[in-house]
């Protein structure tokens, strides 16, 4: 094969679930089976690439300063789902179960791994709480050890804020129909509406 070829499965390799095997098929279908693919598929990654960005409230894919969930009128404003990344609040909004806001924290904690507060994106959800906005937080992360260590230092935070002389926010966490150690992104509609009518008090 060319070096071209080679660099272009090499980057192929490098997306989410794609082995060897996977990209060298990608990249021969593109440039050997169906090379008229290429321009669109070229264009549309320039496009994005450009346009797609972070909300500066929530975290969500935008293409303006707010993503189209955040601009949204109809949903309640008050009760924020904090999820870990995108494909979750992805999985949320499929099970049509839910019509609060959102807040990526784009990852979670994990003291082993060398990632804290600094490192996700909890400082905007801290000046979303302190902003008097939010009423209820629902914390939809994963069923393991670094998600329930993510909600401790949450919670422990808003009860900080709260003595401080903030407004009380009630917080609760999905949990029923949710596997130990599953995350909201593989569950199936259906249980993820189970885990939110049945969702707890976080204490």
């Amino acid at each position: 094969m060319t070096p071209a070829f080679e660099k272009l499965q090499q980057a192929l390799k490098q997306l989410p679930g794609v082995g060897y095997r996977s990209a060298e098929r990608m990249a021969l279908h593109l440039l050997v089976e169906k090379p008229a693919q290429l321009p669109a598929l070229v264009a549309a990654l320039e496009s994005a690439a450009r346009t797609v960005r972070r909300c500066s409230r929530c975290g969500n894919l935008a293409e303006g300063e707010l993503c189209n969930l955040c601009e949204d009128a109809r949903r309640d404003g008050a009760v924020v789902c904090v999820v870990e990344h995108v494909p979750d609040l992805v999985a949320m909004e499929r099970s049509g179960a839910y019509r609060g806001v959102y807040h990526v924290l784009h990852g979670r904690l994990s003291p082993i791994q060398g990632v804290g507060p600094a490192d996700i994106n909890f400082a905007a959800l801290e000046a979303r709480v302190r902003s008097g906005e939010v009423r209820e937080l629902i914390l939809a992360l994963s069923n393991d050890v670094e998600g329930e260590a993510t909600c401790h230092f949450i919670t422990q935070h808003l009860a900080a804020e709260t003595a401080a002389g903030g407004a009380p926010i009630k917080v609760s966490r999905i949990g029923f129909g949710l596997p130990s150690g599953g995350g909201v992104l593989y569950a199936d509609a259906v249980t993820l509406k189970s885990a939110l009518d049945g969702r707890r008090d976080y204490v």
